[in-house]
């Protein structure tokens, strides 16, 4: 499965959410907050048990990292799952991330 071709965003009143419709009716998915104009909190990542490992998140994350670079947004990740894959590609990712 393609997973970049797969994700949808949407946005909310405070924020958004990038996400995956799959196969079991539930959505894969990445939510953040807005701070202000050009900043961003993402805090959460889901992944339904049957999908997992399947690297879903990781496409999430690397399309709110594309996003954050096309839109001037800076990231503060409170999700542990964004916060790992930010240090893990470190310092590539490191001109999006607000710390």
């Amino acid at each position: 499965m393609d997973h970049d071709a797969s994700i949808r965003f949407e946005t909310t009143p405070k924020g958004g959410r990038y996400f995956v419709p799959m196969p079991n009716g539930e959505d894969s998915r990445l939510t953040f907050v807005k701070v202000s104009d050009g900043h961003i909190i993402a805090d959460h990542t889901f992944v339904p048990v049957p999908y997992r490992g399947d690297g879903i998140a990781e496409a999430l994350v690397e399309r709110l990292i594309a996003d954050a670079r096309a839109n001037g947004w800076k990231i503060t990740p409170t999700c542990w799952y964004v916060a790992d894959e930010i240090a893990r590609h470190a310092p590539d990712w490191d001109d999006v991330v607000k710390r």
